[in-house]
């Protein structure tokens, strides 16, 4: 007993030299996190959400960085005036998604990056469980938090919910989320999974296996980049993780709305070079033009819910693109040398079927 008072009464009297040796240890047995934004003209989310990234973020370990996109909005100067501690990549041009985090990535050096997008609001233990759900298994290249929405504070976010799948036929998919079925969080996801994909909005990923992946495809510009990657993250024989303890909340559409021609455009032609990239020849060949007939259906589809032909010229205008590009295709599909194998995670049936035919809206409806 007399002992244990006089380590506590030693402790106290040299707290400051322990705080300084914690601190010291938390900074060398964590890995290095580079949290890093991309912004274009998001000075408004940025005033709006940046406070609680820093506030549940404040590790020595971790480091927060905004990579601006070209942003014509007093973005760069409003940061360097209120947050100064926040370090900026400027960028001289808006090459999107995919462009715009490829060029910032290679200035930053870090164990992993976490590309978070700028309208998201993280919580108190939102960036320990994935790290250590990561650290925990060195296979694990990308994972992602459960997503909510801002907005409706109990329901998934759209873009990317519990978790990315994909099937068959190559439409993705979310456990949570179903095309415009949005599920209720009840706990149905709160265990660790492994996914197909992890969200671009807010992806955790280990820096040595993106660049052995060679990164973002900066031709994606924006959406489906994140499939992508983590398609080829799972031929080099990775994982990719869910994990249910972290919560983001997620306001969705920041940059494109969800009914935009050029976020339409952008899914048909970047879901087709997705396939074409990663897909064998075999499956290429038959899946292909399925997908092509099945666009046409979905043209005709948003040209009546919207009652004009925006879309459907979108998804000409992506077919267009999309056969223009093969030559460059097959040069990817050779320069990335990777099994053309299909992960476990890919759902072997067709989510349209169970959708729209045999009206299964649900994740745990459908598996």
């Amino acid at each position: 007993m007399i002992g244990a008072i006089a380590s506590r009464c030693y402790f106290k009297k040299h707290a400051p030299f322990f705080c300084e040796i914690e601190t010291y240890l938390s900074r060398v047995n964590h890995p290095r996190v580079s949290i890093v934004i991309l912004n274009w003209n998001g000075k408004h989310f940025l005033e709006k959400f940046l406070p609680s990234v820093l506030l549940h973020s404040n590790y020595e370990w971790v480091n927060v960085v905004v990579a601006d996109n070209a942003s014509t909005d007093d973005s760069v100067r409003f940061l360097l005036t209120k947050y100064p501690q926040v370090s900026q990549v400027v960028l001289k041009e808006n090459t999107g998604y995919a462009g715009g985090y490829q060029a910032a990535l290679q200035q930053i050096q870090a164990d992993y990056y976490v590309l978070l997008n700028s309208d998201i609001e993280v919580t108190k233990n939102w960036l320990l469980p994935v790290i250590e759900l990561m650290e925990s298994n060195k296979n694990i290249a990308a994972a992602q938090p459960k997503i909510r929405d801002f907005n409706s504070r109990q329901k998934f976010e759209y873009a990317g919910a519990a978790g990315g799948e994909i099937d068959c036929l190559g439409y993705p998919f979310c456990r949570g989320r179903i095309f415009d079925t949005v599920e209720t969080d009840a706990g149905q996801y709160n265990a660790d999974a492994k996914i197909f994909w992890a969200t671009g909005a807010c992806m955790f990923v280990r820096a040595s296996t993106f660049w052995q992946a060679g990164g973002l495809d900066s031709d994606f510009f924006a959406h489906q980049e994140e499939i992508d990657l983590c398609w080829r993250l799972q031929r080099l024989g990775h994982e990719v993780w869910y994990c249910g303890s972290s919560i983001i909340y997620h306001v969705g559409g920041g940059t494109l709305s969800y009914a935009n021609p050029r976020k339409t455009y952008l899914n048909f032609r970047n879901n087709l070079w997705l396939l074409t990239k990663n897909l064998s020849l075999s499956k290429l060949l038959w899946v292909i033009p399925v997908r092509l007939v099945l666009d046409g259906v979905a043209a005709l589809q948003l040209s009546l819910k919207y009652k004009d032909l925006k879309g459907l010229d979108a998804i000409l205008k992506a077919h267009f693109a999309f056969y223009a590009s093969l030559p460059s295709m097959a040069t990817k599909r050779k320069n990335f040398d990777a099994p053309y194998t299909l992960p476990s995670s890919v759902f072997s049936k067709s989510i349209l079927i169970q959708y729209f035919l045999l009206k299964r809206r649900k994740y745990s409806d459908v598996k």
